[in-house]
């Protein structure tokens, strides 16, 4: 769902706008720096952020608040970014400006094969303002490309070379066919089409178009403001996820069947990024820092959570986010592995744990205990066919399908 993706991984978008890149814009606290400088040297920077998406601006963002001297590097430093986000409102920081808040579902529902309203609420962030409150007014902005990261060091693709106490790379992940994806198309339809339908985090049931056997996806529909709303068709994970085309002929036949008329004229959004790959550490930060959550695609909210502390040079992953982290990729097997058909069912098995466990294993990614809590309960309540292959996916551990159609992710 096009919500989930941090926007420094690969988002396709068709109203993607660029905007005239700039060179190399120094800022004031820099230009002080330099003439402080007895040769009339800049001093050496306490940080180089590669990457502009959410999450490097984040980090570019909140260093600056805290004094520090910032290069914050992209090829493109002012594109706009067209990706929807979205949060749980219980995620995000306290610093973050009201107005980047586009809409808020206080109780949104999901459905397995039956309903499920969540008692969590969940906002829409406005991209636009997103990105313009994370002022990047403190840093000396260079366009260009990292070619070479290492942790005091960048090379760029002009073949400069810039140094500074830390390094850290925010660029996302780069798509590979060993890597499992999240693709997605989504319409943004008029709100009053929409009347009655309900805002869905997700919706697996089959009114899709899809043959029963077929890989699954659902429908996610969110308010993105008062008049509009995003109807997206979302293959959660996969190796090969769905592709784009297919996904179309699933919304649209989807939203026939639920009455909701296009006209073909409404602006579109597509996605596809990695859910594998990201390597947690000091140097590495969003999702190329493995704070995408493997299961969901959700990477924003942690990352905005988390940048103060990585500005300051905190240790953002102690021994319990590690875990968490592998215990993430578990749950990630766990959806590859599952055949079509129970996919429904195990969400709502998911969906009717405690309120506490759900957000532990959505959001917690420091919380050693409440993730395990989560998985345990869970596995409990499953059915004793998907406890078995959920374990052995857990464990990579092949399972046999005995003439079940193949996995609801396509795992290859």
């Amino acid at each position: 769902m096009a919500a989930w993706a941090d926007g420094d991984v690969a988002v396709e978008a068709s109203r993607a706008t660029r905007l005239r890149p700039i060179e190399d814009r120094t800022n004031e606290r820099h230009r002080r720096c330099t003439q402080a400088h007895p040769r009339g040297r800049s001093v050496t920077p306490d940080l180089i952020v590669c990457g502009l998406g959410p999450a490097g601006r984040a980090l570019a963002h909140r260093a600056t608040a805290r004094g520090l001297t910032v290069i914050a590097l992209d090829p493109a430093p002012e594109r706009r970014w067209t990706a929807t986000y979205a949060a749980w409102a219980d995620e995000l920081p306290h610093w973050l400006a009201p107005e980047a808040i586009a809409a808020t579902v206080a109780r949104p529902m999901a459905w397995g094969t039956r309903a499920h309203q969540l008692d969590r609420s969940y906002v829409v962030l406005d991209t636009a303002r997103l990105q313009t409150s994370l002022s990047l007014s403190g840093a000396r902005i260079i366009a260009d490309r990292a070619v070479e990261i290492s942790p005091e060091r960048v090379t760029l693709a002009s073949g400069r070379s810039l140094a500074a106490a830390r390094v850290v790379d925010a660029r996302g992940l780069t798509r590979s066919a060993a890597r499992a994806e999240q693709t997605a198309y989504g319409v943004i339809v008029d709100a009053e089409r929409c009347a009655g339908l309900d805002p869905l985090f997700m919706d697996w049931r089959a009114d899709n178009g899809a043959a029963a056997g077929e890989m699954r996806s659902f429908l996610y529909a969110v308010p993105l403001d008062d008049e509009r709303m995003l109807l997206e068709e979302t293959c959660l994970a996969g190796r090969p996820a769905l592709a784009g085309s297919r996904l179309r002929m699933r919304l649209h036949h989807r939203l026939g069947a639920r009455g909701i008329p296009l006209t073909g004229a409404e602006p579109v959004e597509h996605v596809r990024f990695p859910v594998q790959g990201g390597r947690p550490g000091p140097h590495t930060f969003g999702a190329a820092g493995g704070f995408l959550h493997p299961a969901t695609g959700y990477s924003v909210a942690a990352a905005l959570a988390a940048a103060d502390a990585m500005a300051a040079g905190q240790d953002v992953w102690p021994a319990a986010a590690r875990v968490v982290h592998h215990l993430r990729g578990a749950g990630l097997r766990a959806l590859l592995a599952m055949p079509p058909a129970d996919l429904p069912v195990f969400f709502d098995t998911f969906f009717e744990l405690p309120p506490a466990a759900q957000r532990a294993y959505l959001s917690g990614r420091t919380d050693l205990t409440g993730t395990v809590n989560a998985m345990r309960t869970l596995f409990a309540a499953l059915p004793w066919r998907l406890r078995r292959r959920v374990a052995a996916a857990t464990l990579g551990i092949p399972v046999p399908s005995r003439g079940r159609p193949g996995s609801a992710m396509m795992e290859a």
